[in-house]
């Protein structure tokens, strides 16, 4: 008989475009998103907590195809469930945003939800995209949405609280600016550019305003007519423009002035005649006597048109949350950290469900990025502190160790027995340090005997061994005596003088 093949042992390594999220940073982010949380159900949002699977008919974004019936997203068809009449299986996806979701939940529920409907949602999302350096193909986001109104004091309240959560985290005034434009601006500059529906230029254009930033208003320009040499040397086709043609664009880009009025005005002249563009200006004028009203200043929430986002997903106005403070990059060159956040009025989404118009604004944080930008400004908490652990002297008296562990739990403290092999003390110690726990608990057969235990301040310990003498070192006054009945109190008191 032919001996079985041994199959291969599985390779531990995480799939490409993935990571693994240990104790520390699981333990920041879940802080971050309680405390944004908790700024989303002050402005009267409810939490909701979709499926992490939808069909793909629903996310609609992403169709399957014959070649690639998975483009964009992690897609799989449904075994085949023919039934009398002869259907395939469905094809299902895993989300690539929080939006599309809450679309398809509008749509079904409806009829049962309050309207206006303002919900938060948190959780990871995943796109089958190439992934980077800081790109994955699972990350987490955090969006609010108001779906059924089309007041601009929800665009409005959308923007203050970006402005809200982002001081409330720990980014100080100063350090960030939320920017507000409105895609019916920009509509409008096409239109007083001569440039109709359908006009295929129209999407050139847009793709040359959406590299303002990189190329500045004379790259702009040579851009939107004959072309460029880009910084590699590589000459760039432009769009073919007259210059009388790309001047409102150029107009448009540079309108913002010293104050709104001075900003309204100049957009005014960039769109001319255009019923959209004129509307989309009324619409910014809203949000700024809006924003102004609620007390928000031009350094927390700015209309600023040069913000170009999501062109073809937006309806009305666009957010985007910039962090203004520099960084050094991987070369040591200085930059600024950028967006963190960003969103806008969607007027079409839900329409896809239920054949109606249905307005909605909304604003999706970045949580990966907005916790390393935190890092980097150091206003994460530090390595949170780990359990007390009450250490193993003799394995037979487990019981007795349990019971300490149950004190301590019950009164409101983090602890744990050490379960690993206690025949060697130091790796017991060694084990609470790698856990970064703040106290050790001892008590071997003698101290039972005379009803006290040893208690280790890990912290102070590892302090006086920083710099401490040999003989400070020996006289231990990290660790001292007390009775058994004060485990309680005593491990209380040292957790205490640590976080003071």
């Amino acid at each position: 008989m032919a001996k079985a093949k041994k199959q291969p042992r599985p390779k531990a390594v995480t799939p490409k475009g993935f990571r693994d999220y240990f104790g520390e940073e699981v333990t920041q982010r879940t802080y971050m998103l309680g405390q944004i949380a908790e700024v989303y159900h002050q402005y009267g949002f409810d939490a909701l907590e979709s499926a992490a699977v939808e069909t793909v008919e629903a996310l609609g974004k992403f169709l399957p195809d014959v070649d690639r019936p998975n483009a964009g997203v992690f897609a799989w068809q449904e075994a085949d469930d023919s039934g009398a009449d002869g259907k395939p299986g469905d094809w299902m996806a895993l989300r690539y945003d929080l939006t599309a979701p809450l679309a398809r939940v509008y749509a079904q529920h409806r009829n049962d939800l309050p309207n206006p409907y303002r919900r938060y949602a948190m959780g990871p999302v995943w796109r089958n995209e190439k992934p980077g350096p800081g790109r994955y193909r699972q990350f987490y986001q955090c969006d609010a949405d108001t779906v059924g109104t089309a007041s601009m004091a929800a665009d409005a309240e959308i923007c203050m609280m970006l402005s809200d959560t982002l001081e409330r985290v720990g980014i100080a005034r100063g350090d960030y600016l939320v920017r507000v434009n409105n895609r019916k601006v920009l509509n409008g500059v096409l239109e007083a550019m001569g440039l109709a529906e359908g006009d295929p230029k129209r999407d050139d254009v847009l793709r040359t305003i959406d590299k303002f930033d990189k190329v500045g208003e004379s790259g702009v320009r040579e851009l939107l007519g004959k072309g460029r040499l880009d910084a590699s040397g590589a000459y760039i086709d432009g769009v073919g423009l007259s210059e009388t043609q790309a001047e409102p664009v150029i107009a448009f880009l540079t309108s913002r002035a010293d104050d709104i009025v001075g900003t309204m005005t100049n957009l005014r002249a960039a769109v001319g005649d255009s019923a959209v563009g004129q509307e989309g200006i009324a619409e910014l004028e809203q949000i700024g006597a809006l924003l102004a009203a609620a007390g928000y200043r031009s350094d927390q929430v700015l209309i600023d048109p040069s913000i170009v986002r999501g062109l073809g997903y937006y309806t009305g106005p666009v957010f985007e949350a910039e962090l203004t403070f520099e960084i050094l990059d991987e070369k040591g060159r200085k930059r600024q950290f950028g967006s963190v956040a960003g969103g806008g009025r969607y007027d079409g989404l839900v329409k896809r469900f239920t054949g109606q118009e249905v307005p909605a604004v909304g604003v999706s944080i970045g949580v990966d990025r907005l916790l390393a930008a935190l890092r980097e400004k150091g206003r994460l908490a530090a390595t949170p502190t780990g359990p007390v652990v009450v250490t193993v002297m003799d394995r037979d008296r487990m019981a007795d160790y349990q019971a300490m562990v149950s004190e301590l739990r019950q009164a409101g403290i983090r602890a744990e027995v050490y379960l690993g092999n206690p025949k060697n003390f130091g790796n017991q110690l060694k084990y609470a340090d790698k856990r970064h726990s703040p106290v050790a608990v001892i008590e071997g057969g003698e101290e039972k005997e005379r009803g006290v235990i040893q208690i280790k301040d890990l912290i102070l310990g590892a302090k006086i061994a920083e710099s401490a003498t040999l003989e400070e070192w020996k006289e231990r006054p990290s660790q001292f005596e007390v009775p058994r009945a004060d485990l309680v109190a005593s491990v209380r008191e040292i957790l205490s003088r640590q976080d003071g």
